[in-house]
Formats: C-alpha cells, sequence, structure tokens
C-alpha cells in the first residue's frame, strides 16, 4: 500500500480519529467491524471524493477477489428464481444476495483477515503517536526556558502542512485542562502556552468537544487582548478550521469571529475616521484588515458546501455577516470608517456577494433578511453612488479635474496608506458593484424603491440605471489617446459598462432596468447636446460616446430593445418637441458621417466612434420598421457619399517602397483606409435585408459593389457579429426574390 497518495494518509487519519474516539483512551482488542463500516458509510456520504481514493479502490478490489465469486453465484441464483416468479423486485433480490454472501464461509474468513490487519495498523500507528508525543513532550521541555514568545508565530505559521505537525488525539480532560488555561484570569504565560498546544490539535477534535461553546467565548475575548500574538494565533487555528472542517463546524467559527468584530467596532477603543486616512503598516488596523480577509476569504468558499447542510446554518452566517456590514456608530455620523471600507479594499468589486446571489438557495435567504433587517445596506450603497456622482458633476461643471482614484499605483510598495477620498471611491466602487448584483435578480430589483434619508423622494431603479448611465460621462476616463480595454482599473465608466452589458444580456432585467424613456434619454445625452451645439462637460469625449454606442446596438438587437427605440414607452409617434430615440441617434450618426461635429473635428478615435454608430443603425434598418422610420433622413444617401469618397481615397493610396522612411505611415494610412471602406460598404450591404432597402441601396448604384462585397465575405467564412440574428447567407435569400436583386447576382458570377 506504498503507492497511497496525501489524500489518502488523511482518509486514514480522519478514520483512525474516528476510531479511537470510540474505544476512549486505550484499544485493548479490535475495533469493532461495525463501527469500521459507519465511518466508511459516513465518508462515503460526506466526501464527493471518496471512491477516488487508492485506498479505497484497494479496498473494493481486495473483497472482490475474497466474495466476488460468491456475489456473482448467488446473483445468478436469485436471477434464476426471479425469472420463475420465486423472487419479486430489485430490492428483493439485492437483499438476498447480500444476506447470502455475509452468512458465506469466504465471508467470514475475509472479515477475519481484515480484523486481524486492522489490529496491526491500528497499533503501529498508535505507538507512532505515541512515540511522535513523548518526543515532543521532552523537546518542550528542554528548550522551554529558551523559548521566546514568538515561538509559537513561528511554529503555527500559516503555511505549516497539517501533516508535518505532530497533531495529537485529544481526551476530553485534555480539552477541560486547555479551557481552563485559556481563562481570561490565568496568567499570560500559562494562556501563551495553551494557545501553542491548541495550534496543534486537530481542529475537529476541538469543534467537537463538550468544552467547545465555552472555549469559543474564551477565544473570542482572546481576539481583543491588546498582544498582536494572541490575535495571530486564534486567527491561524480559525484559518485551518476553515480549510479543514466542515460547514457545520466552520459557521460557528466564523459567527463568533463576525461577533467580535461587530463589538469591537461598536466599542470606545475604535476611533478611526475616514477623513483621516488609513495607515495599512499600522499594526492595529493591519490586525484588523487580517481578521476581515478571513472573513472575506470564508465568504467566498462557503457557498461550496453550505447547500449541503441545513438552511438554518447558511442563515447564521449569512445574518451575522449582513449586522456587521450594517454598523453605524452614530446615525449623524458620516465620517465613521465602518466594516464596508475594510471588506471594500479586500474585495472591491464585491465577489462574495455575488458569489452568494448565484444560487437561489442562498439568494432567497440573503434577499429575505436584506428586506426585513438589513435594508440599510442597500441604502447605505445607494448613497455611496450618488455622493460619488455629486462629486463628479460638481468637478465638471467647474470644470475642474476629478481625480482618477482607479489609477493608483498599488505596485507602489512605499505606498502603505489611503487618504480619505481614496476610501470614498473604494467604498463606491464596493456599493456599485453590489447594487450591479442586486439588481440582476427579480428579488433584488423588489427591494426597490429606497428611501434615503437626506432625500424626499424615493429612489426608483429608473433612478438608479440613471445615475449608472451618468457616471459613464461625469466620471474620470483614459486618455483619449489611449483606446485600451479600461476594464483593466476600477474606472466608474468601465464598473457601468460591465453592470450595463449584463443587464442587457438578461431579458426580464433589460425589460425592468434598462427600456425606459429617461434611461434612453440619458444616454443620448451626450449625442443630444452635440447637435444642439450646447457646451458639453465631459471626460473623454470619444469613449464616451463608444460606450453609449455598445449599449444602444445590444438594446436595438432585441425586439423590444428596438421597439423602445423606435416608438418609445407608450409607443409615442414622433413629434418635434419629444423625438424618440430612433430620431436622434440617426441624426447624431449623419452629422457624425458629415464631419459636422467640432469638438470631434482631428480626433484619432473618429472613425471609430463613426463605426459604433453605424453599428447602431444597422440595428435598427434591417428590420422594416426601423427602416421606415430611417428613410426621411437619407442616411442610406449619406453612407454612400461616404462610401464613395473612401473608395477615391483607397485608390490612390500609394503602393508602399520598400526601404523608403515612410513605408511603416503609409502602410498604416493605407489599411485605415481600406478597412472604413469596408466598414461603410457593409453598412451599405445590410440595408438590403429588406426589399424596400435593396431599393434605396440600387437607387445610389451600389448593388453590384455591396453583392461583390457580401461574396467575398462568404468565402472568407466570416462569423456573424454577436448582436445579429442572421449574416450574409440571408441576405442572399432576400436579394433573389426582387427583379433588381436577382440581377446583382447573376452579374457577379459567384453564384456557382
Amino acid at each position: 500500500m506504498s503507492h497511497f497518495t496525501s489524500e489518502d494518509e488523511v482518509l486514514l487519519q480522519s478514520m483512525l480519529r474516528q476510531l479511537l474516539q470510540s474505544v476512549k483512551e486505550k484499544i485493548t482488542g479490535a475495533p469493532s467491524v461495525e463501527c469500521a463500516e459507519e465511518i466508511l458509510l459516513h465518508l462515503e456520504e460526506t466526501d464527493e471524493n471518496f471512491h477516488n481514493y487508492e485506498f479505497v479502490k484497494y479496498l473494493r478490489q481486495y473483497i472482490n477477489n475474497a466474495v466476488g465469486s460468491v456475489i456473482e453465484e448467488e446473483t445468478e441464483k436469485c436471477t434464476s428464481a426471479q425469472n420463475q416468479g420465486e423472487v419479486s423486485g430489485y430490492d428483493t433480490l439485492v437483499q438476498r444476495v447480500t444476506k447470502k454472501t455475509r452468512e458465506s464461509k469466504e465471508y467470514r474468513e475475509m472479515m477475519h483477515a481484515l480484523k486481524n490487519v486492522m489490529m496491526v495498523v491500528v497499533e503501529s500507528l498508535i505507538n507512532k503517536f505515541e512515540e511522535d508525543r513523548m518526543h515532543n513532550k521532552d523537546l518542550d521541555t528542554k528548550t522551554k526556558k529558551e523559548r521566546q514568545s514568538s515561538y509559537c508565530t513561528d511554529n503555527c505559521s500559516d503555511s505549516d502542512s497539517s501533516f508535518n505537525q505532530s497533531y495529537t488525539f485529544m481526551s476530553q480532560e485534555q480539552l477541560q485542562m486547555l479551557l481552563e488555561r485559556l481563562d481570561p484570569i490565568q496568567p499570560k504565560e500559562v494562556r501563551q502556552e495553551a494557545l501553542r498546544t491548541l495550534c496543534f490539535a486537530p481542529p475537529s477534535d476541538i469543534l467537537n468537544s463538550e468544552s467547545w461553546p465555552s472555549l469559543r467565548k474564551h477565544l473570542t475575548m482572546a481576539l481583543l487582548d491588546p498582544d498582536a500574538s494572541f490575535s495571530d494565533k486564534i486567527l491561524r487555528f480559525y484559518a485551518k478550521t476553515f480549510s479543514s472542517s466542515p460547514f457545520n463546524m466552520t459557521r460557528e467559527v466564523y459567527t463568533s469571529l463576525a461577533k467580535h468584530l461587530e463589538l469591537y467596532f461598536l466599542s470606545g477603543e475604535y476611533s478611526f475616521r475616514i477623513s483621516a486616512g488609513l495607515d495599512v503598516s499600522n499594526s492595529e488596523i493591519n490586525h484588523l484588515l487580517k481578521k476581515v480577509r478571513l472573513l472575506n476569504e470564508y465568504q467566498k468558499e462557503a457557498p461550496s458546501s453550505w447547500i449541503r447542510h441545513p438552511e438554518k446554518y447558511m442563515e447564521e452566517v449569512v445574518e451575522s455577516t449582513l449586522s456587521l456590514l450594517s454598523i453605524k456608530h452614530e446615525p449623524n455620523d458620516p465620517d465613521f470608517l465602518s466594516p464596508i471600507y475594510f471588506l471594500a479594499l479586500l474585495d472591491i468589486k464585491a465577489m462574495w456577494f455575488k458569489k452568494w446571489m448565484h444560487a437561489y438557495y442562498s439568494r432567497t435567504v440573503v434577499l429575505g433578511l436584506l428586506e426585513k433587517k438589513y435594508k440599510s445596506l442597500i441604502n447605505a450603497a445607494v448613497q455611496q453612488c450618488l455622493d460619488y456622482f455629486e462629486f463628479c458633476k460638481a468637478a465638471v461643471n467647474k470644470n475642474s479635474r476629478v481625480n482618477d482614484f482607479s489609477q493608483r499605483r498599488c505596485s507602489d510598495k512605499q505606498n502603505f496608506s489611503y487618504t480619505g477620498p481614496e476610501l470614498q471611491y473604494v467604498c463606491f466602487v464596493h456599493s456599485l458593484c453590489l447594487l450591479g448584483t442586486l439588481l440582476i435578480y427579480k428579488q433584488g430589483r423588489d427591494l426597490f424603491p429606497v428611501q434615503l434619508k437626506n432625500k424626499k423622494d424615493t429612489v426608483s431603479i429608473t433612478d438608479l440605471l440613471v445615475l449608472f448611465t451618468q457616471l459613464i460621462y461625469y466620471s474620470p476616463r483614459c486618455p483619449k489617446t489611449a483606446l485600451v480595454a479600461h476594464t483593466d482599473h476600477y474606472s466608474p465608466a468601465s464598473l457601468v459598462m460591465e453592470i450595463l452589458q449584463v443587464f442587457c444580456e438578461q431579458t426580464g432585467c433589460a425589460a425592468e432596468c434598462l427600456y425606459m424613456d429617461a434611461v434612453i434619454d440619458s444616454l443620448l445625452h451626450p449625442c443630444q447636446s452635440l447637435l444642439n451645439g450646447t457646451e458639453v462637460y465631459i471626460n473623454c469625449l470619444e469613449t464616451t460616446l463608444i460606450d453609449v454606442a455598445d449599449i444602444l446596438a445590444r438594446i436595438a438587437a432585441v425586439e423590444d430593445g428596438l421597439s423602445l427605440l423606435l416608438y418609445g414607452e407608450s409607443e409615442k409617434t414622433a413629434e418635434e418637441d419629444s423625438p424618440t430615440a430612433v430620431h436622434v441617434i440617426v441624426q447624431f450618426t449623419k452629422k457624425l458621417l458629415q464631419d459636422d461635429i467640432s469638438p470631434l473635428s482631428g480626433s484619432e478615435l473618429l472613425p471609430v466612434v463613426k463605426g459604433a454608430f453605424i453599428f447602431v443603425c444597422r440595428q435598427i434598418y434591417r428590420t422594416c420598421e426601423g427602416l421606415q422610420m430611417v428613410i426621411p433622413y437619407g442616411l442610406h444617401e449619406t453612407v454612400g457619399e461616404a462610401w464613395k469618397k473612401m473608395s477615391l481615397l483607397s485608390e490612390r493610396v500609394p503602393t508602399p517602397v520598400t526601404g523608403a522612411d515612410s513605408t511603416s505611415s503609409v502602410s498604416l494610412e493605407s489599411k485605415n483606409i481600406l478597412l472604413w471602406e469596408e466598414t461603410l460598404l457593409d453598412a451599405l450591404l445590410n440595408f438590403s435585408a429588406t426589399p424596400k432597402g435593396l431599393f434605396l441601396l440600387h437607387s445610389i448604384g451600389a448593388v453590384d459593389d455591396a453583392v461583390n462585397f457580401m461574396f467575398s465575405n462568404l468565402s472568407k467564412k466570416l462569423q456573424t457579429n454577436e448582436y445579429e440574428e442572421f449574416g450574409n447567407r440571408v441576405i442572399v435569400t432576400q436579394m433573389a426574390t426582387t427583379p433588381t436583386g436577382a440581377v446583382a447576382l447573376q452579374s457577379s458570377g459567384k453564384l456557382k
């Protein structure tokens, strides 16, 4: 059995520990076979990897070799009897085969042999444990006087493997003694020694003992000790418990740690303020962050196991967390550095909340508690977003620069502190991500509207979505010259874009959150302002417009979303004082193509902005209803003129000369011209998705070029865009149904 893995060692240790507990202090005879069977059955039910252990495979093979022939023989007999009507039912067949096998001579011999082997193995392991314990006891005695207070810290580090530590199975008497030595009235040295013993004890022995409730209280009190070594040792024991114990045990440890933190934040000892900033190198702050980090790690791991346990266990963890995060020292003290700030520093995108909301099992509990007892947590998140937006808007209106806290240089090892505004920004990001996750689900949306203390009116979902869209253009952005994936950092615009893109993919969520006139109007605010010629105070206008077009294209790609853009919420008709979104989009696209937007003139990103809005229009005029709205603006003529202009330019691009200095610039210029020409031609081609659109394409003399471009794409086997339901193959069919299209297809010579 030398080929067993470390996982098998864990299994054997777990079995041995349970066997030893069942026979008290000493093994005077062989452990009962029934006890071993119960342990194996329990492990099979609780350990999903049970059948992958080499030890289990070995045991299965051993049983098969010993009684396999008996099982086969009895199965054949019972099957024959069943066919003759003497035995009925699968369960009866299994019971009879099992009974006969257990009564056989081979089975008795196998059990006798296993019992003898078990006695030898258990005695050998017990002797080895006893030797290790005596050796460590002698070593402790010799070095006790020389050992410094940091000894335990060095030997109980998180990186120590549990297999390299000499665990000692602890009796109830030993645990009771440990409890007495951890009592706060004991001298510091006695408690230090007791904590050292705790670090080496198996967590299962501690958590399963009768002394655990009292021991837990002592550990919670020890966490408040000014001596950091106490806190470190207990946190290491907690970390070891979280990683090696089942959820029904670890939830008690988690709730006790959460309760300790709650009492600490509410105590008079805690006096940190947002305005003063946060120095991570401060020992008190450092230890506080360690405690919160341990909670956060558990928050992200617990959902993978709590579904296998009673719901009340999960409720305890959820409620203790929400209770901690809802702490407010004083109602009128906005400068109080609450627990949510520390959690946000460690989990800025609220991944813990995303994991808790993923499954219906836990989501129901979380949202139920939020609605009944902890709605203040949602109110605080909404308030954080409102405060940050007002801060950005005020700075933009004053034409002053807003600090982009998302660009904080975290790689600077000398920077161990956060300023007050940086802390506010971190909490804002955490709140934004939390609300973004909450609104995905119907039950989460039912928590709105919310009433804030400093606002007369309630804040609805629509109000919140308008706020999100405004953050796209009022918050700090990346430089104009860098069209990069700004999701690499935590800029508000990139975070809002992530949230809105997820909303677009969820039908119910999009209908309740995005498909509102107020939200669309807010998205189109920059476009409407540029059309009206009013002054625009927007950070990085080009990138903002590209993001706006991205969301509009996703909305237009869905039938309900397109209907909203065409007719509005109440399917109103287009009026001069109240045009629907489609009119603003088409007019703005025309002006872009005509280079009639002065703030964008000369911009390097102007072609990208044009392409983004042309793509939105494509989603609209590919349908009959959408095309009917677009026709009065003559968009096909504007696109056609731009295409012809680029077509002439592409013919004049000089052929690069080998060795010339301008080779790279000419090559880049020619690529950009050809790419823009193809974009415009593709936009024209998509007019032919409807018979009326094909007629418009024919009217500007672009049918033949569009057909050749289409066949070129088909030969390259280009994929259909993710927003579009069909591609060029459907357009071929559409063209073939009209005389003009059929002639163009025939003339191309590509039908074969």
